[in-house]
């Protein structure tokens, strides 16, 4: 069986996604972030990203405990965390777009489930207390990982996500957003049956576009910004603290 959640130690090893956009430059051990400002870029395939409620890019990386961002515009930024080197160690903190703060890379902690110890939500918990709406998303389908989770006035309302071991978190109500997607969150890997044909249905579901459309319900979708009228500004490129690497809990994960 094919074990899905050590993701925040080895995805990176694995991922093989070119730059989207264009890279920073690259100086003998030295980093250069391009940082004119310039028009929000999208992203959303194979990624991680918090959606936060707030303009304040500032705030955001001090309660995540960033004090030595690089600024970086979303050139660099989209380009720094889909580079298979940097993704592996980097987070971009984006320009506010129309009220939200992004937070983006592969690098974020996941739901890991019982085996290793939950560093998402203690995260988005201490955002939540400075924020009155905390989103998270993961799409992977190369793991077949899929995930979205909230956090509105600073508690937990909904967590979920899916390996190719099935739900590995599900927390609080299934939302209208989730509903109007038809998800049957009871059948999401196997085969249901259909009438006059015996081999029946495969079921494999969510996708990244059901990622996306919540994405879309709960604040922006962010393939789509791009269409959206905004000015032109410049956000962080940061590292990645170890301590939000996995880590086993120390109890036996449930058979």
């Amino acid at each position: 069986m094919v074990v899905a959640f050590v993701i925040a130690g080895f995805i990176v090893a694995t991922i093989t996604i070119a730059a989207v956009w264009v890279a920073p430059k690259m100086l003998p051990q030295v980093i250069v972030f391009e940082n004119d400002p310039d028009a929000p870029k999208p992203f959303g395939y194979k990624m991680a990203w918090l959606a936060i409620h707030s303009t304040d890019v500032e705030r955001v990386a001090e309660l995540l405990g960033f004090s030595d961002g690089e600024k970086a515009n979303w050139n660099a930024g989209i380009g720094t965390v889909y580079d298979d080197r940097l993704g592996a160690t980097h987070l971009f903190l984006s320009p506010p777009v129309e009220g939200w703060t992004f937070v983006i890379g592969l690098t974020l902690p996941h739901p890991v489930g019982p085996a290793f110890v939950d560093k998402l939500t203690p995260l988005m918990l201490r955002l939540g207390q400075s924020f009155d709406d905390v989103q998270y998303f993961f799409t992977y389908p190369l793991l077949d990982f899929f995930a979205w989770g909230r956090v509105r006035q600073g508690k937990l309302v909904r967590g979920f996500a899916v390996s190719d071991e099935g739900v590995v978190w599900n927390k609080g109500r299934v939302t209208p957003e989730e509903r109007s997607l038809g998800l049957r969150l009871f059948e999401l890997r196997g085969v249901r049956e259909r009438s006059g044909d015996a081999g029946g249905e495969m079921v494999l579901y969510p996708t990244e576009d059901h990622v996306l459309q919540i994405a879309r319900g709960w604040s922006l979708d962010p393939m789509q910004l791009e269409r959206m009228q905004n000015a032109p500004g410049h956000g962080y490129v940061v590292r990645v603290p170890i301590a939000w690497c996995a880590e086993r809990s120390g109890k036996r994960a449930a058979a």
